[in-house]
């Protein structure tokens, strides 16, 4: 499953919690599209703001209406004994695979980063992708740290932050890091504006925030780059420049997503649990004006 166009959904919430129609409404938009996995409760889903409860009702709902598509879920906590208990409930769910950030209060060391993942690994039975993403978590991965960590049983993929703009550099930081993990190990690459660079500088997956709202859109980049038209490929990335500008201008994708969501009838127009806020009306109108320059539905 760690190949391909992984789409992550938002989980919209409404006043009374998990707004648990949209969020169904959003999954059936991935599975008609048919993307090669789902990747639910990541950043995007609000996985942190959400607890153990909330948590294990949207793996099973995702994994109940996923339409044989895998789905991988976030098991993020600060406490490694959480982790554990959310890895319980995802396995008892059903789910394929398990997304694992390192997240942190105190800034962790190599060696804590390490034995978590060491700790969590001997403890499931599912393939964990883990989950570099250092302005959520907190915590620096290292080339050697990735192959210590990839060395350890259970060990699938490994997501990594958006590769450099340049495409020389993208393919030099690519190669570096397949060359230091085992053939098995899937790189996926995250951050929507680079995901062109890092899937035609080698990378097996793109996990997608885009995807997860307009994956015909993100499967368009994504089938070209496996069929090795690099050409479509930098023309669909530089055509959807203008939201990965609004990404950029809004510290993000999710609510830039969120506003898209709501714009579309598919969540209400509040649909990130709080703090988070939902953009300005006229931040609003900008991603609706982009949305129609693109085409995005």
């Amino acid at each position: 499953m760690f190949s391909g166009l992984s789409a992550f959904p938002l989980t919209p919430v409404n006043a009374t919690g998990i707004d648990e129609k949209s969020f169904l409404s959003l999954l059936a938009r991935l599975t008609m599209a048919k993307v090669d996995s789902l990747g639910v409760l990541g950043s995007t889903g609000s996985y942190a703001y959400f607890t153990r409860e909330q948590r294990k009702r949207v793996s099973t709902l995702a994994v109940q209406h996923a339409d044989g598509i895998p789905v991988m879920v976030s098991i993020g906590a600060t406490s490694t004994d959480e982790v554990l208990r959310l890895a319980e409930d995802a396995q008892h769910a059903g789910v394929s695979a398990l997304l694992l950030p390192a997240v942190s209060y105190q800034k962790l060391t190599e060696e804590e980063v390490f034995g978590f993942y060491a700790e969590v690994a001997r403890n499931v039975s599912l393939p964990i992708c883990v989950y570099d993403n250092p302005g959520t978590t907190h915590t620096e991965f290292s080339n050697d740290l990735y192959a210590r960590i990839a060395a350890l049983p259970n060990i699938a993929s490994i997501k990594i932050p958006g590769v450099p703009a340049d495409m020389h550099s993208a393919a030099q930081r690519v190669s570096a890091l397949r060359a230091q993990l085992p053939a098995e190990i899937s790189i996926g690459v995250s951050g929507d504006a680079s995901a062109g660079n890092g899937l035609m500088a080698g990378c097996d997956v793109w996990y997608s925030v885009c995807g997860g709202l307009f994956p015909n859109t993100a499967l368009a980049l994504t089938r070209a780059a496996q069929a090795g038209d690099f050409a479509a490929v930098v023309e669909q990335s530089q055509r959807l420049e203008p939201l990965w500008t609004l990404f950029r201008q809004h510290g993000g994708s999710i609510r830039v997503i969120a506003a898209a969501a709501a714009l579309l009838g598919l969540a209400e127009e509040n649909n990130l649990p709080r703090p988070l806020r939902a953009l300005s009306s006229e931040h609003q109108r900008e991603v609706l004006q982009v949305m129609r320059s693109l085409e995005l539905a």
